[in-house]
């Protein structure tokens, strides 16, 4: 695959191809039914505007993040959409098996194919206690340090191609190429391609050592941003995967009618954070609770610096945040995640942003 042919599916008219990142937020006063209906309606506003792909990230053992199960979702997600890309942003890999994995995406990808990314993290998407529940284990740091052949392993799996001698030989991921060596049996074109997250230097060196393309988290570490997209680059190896590096980073943006609403739901937005920070976890909390709470000098020294790399404001606004943003890193797509409480002023920013890019409506 070339970088060309990634950039390529994209249907709108932007200079950069923008994307979203759905964490399936759950504001007070909602349920996760609400925030799952919301995604429905986001992701075909999405593809009805242009945008390139839609991926959900897991998360687990918060309150206000409904997405600790992105096959499900994004089973979900494939019967109401046709053509925009779907996948994972991403499925944190240490927390299962790769053949569970490899069969939850040959299946996503015969449900849907050709429109299917699967995007893996090393993190755990959530504190160490839950993390050593979901893997049985209290060895977490084992995870982690396994994760190239975590990954070698579950690509084997994908492509159906164990080496003679491997534990596994005999064991094929279904659906997947095994099917088509069968009496009768046909192959499939498509298998989904793998790309590597991460938030540091790790996952950009293993990306680019490896050939794959690659998704940085600037959303919350945006001071590594331009370091890590500069190791990939430099260290970029092709491969049958990829011609060329392939950089996204996922960016916060948020676009209101009123700029005075931007910035009430960004303060909403930290406010959710501090308490995620400090170990207390919840629901999305409303603009008037943010309005009502007495931040800490020390909390406002945090919000002042998480807020600084939210793009918000008009569309206007954000839109020359995202394009100032493009230019620094460079990045080859842009794949925006926003926070609000209500999820009715989400698919509106989403709105406001494709009307800013110029990007059409589908008939």
């Amino acid at each position: 695959m070339t970088a060309d042919e990634i950039r390529g599916t994209a249907q709108g008219t932007a200079p950069t191809p923008l994307s979203v990142l759905d964490l399936v937020t759950v504001g007070a006063g909602h349920t996760a039914t609400d925030a799952l209906r919301t995604s429905v309606r986001l992701s075909r506003l999405a593809e009805s505007r242009g945008f390139h792909r839609y991926w959900v990230a897991e998360h687990h053992s918060m309150p206000g993040v409904a997405s600790s199960s992105p096959a499900v979702i994004l089973a979900h997600l494939a019967a109401h959409t046709t053509r925009i890309r779907l996948g994972s942003g991403g499925v944190m890999l240490p927390n299962h098996a790769p053949l569970v994995i490899a069969e939850q995406f040959g299946t996503l990808e015969a449900l849907a194919p050709g429109r299917i990314d699967l995007g893996l993290g090393r993190a755990p998407g959530t504190d160490g206690a839950t993390a050593a529940a979901l893997r049985r284990t209290d060895r977490l740091n084992e995870g982690a340090d396994d994760f190239p052949d975590q990954l070698a392993e579950l690509v084997r799996f994908l492509d159906d191609d164990l080496p003679d001698g491997h534990p596994h030989r005999r064991i094929h991921a279904v659906p997947g190429p095994i099917q088509a060596t069968s009496p009768g049996g046909v192959q499939s074109p498509h298998r989904p391609p793998v790309w590597l997250l991460g938030s540091s230097g790790f996952s950009a060196r293993l990306a680019a050592a490896l050939g794959l393309p690659f998704a940085f988290a600037h959303h919350f570490s945006a001071q590594h941003t331009i370091p890590a997209l500069d190791l990939y680059r430099e260290s970029f190896q092709p491969s049958a995967h990829l011609d060329e590096p392939y950089a996204v980073i996922g960016v916060s943006a948020l676009a209101t009618d009123d700029e005075k609403e931007a910035r009430r739901q960004v303060m909403a937005g930290a406010l959710n954070m501090v308490r995620l920070r400090t170990g207390r976890p919840g629901l999305v909390p409303t603009p008037e609770e943010a309005e009502a709470y007495a931040f800490s000098a020390m909390e406002r020294e945090f919000i002042a610096s998480w807020n600084s790399n939210i793009v918000h404001g008009t569309a206007d606004e954000v839109r020359s945040g995202l394009d100032d943003l493009q230019k620094r890193t460079g990045a080859d797509e842009l794949m925006l995640t926003s926070h609000a409480h209500d999820g009715a002023l989400r698919v509106r920013s989403y709105e406001l942003i494709a009307d800013a890019y110029g990007l059409p409506t589908a008939a």
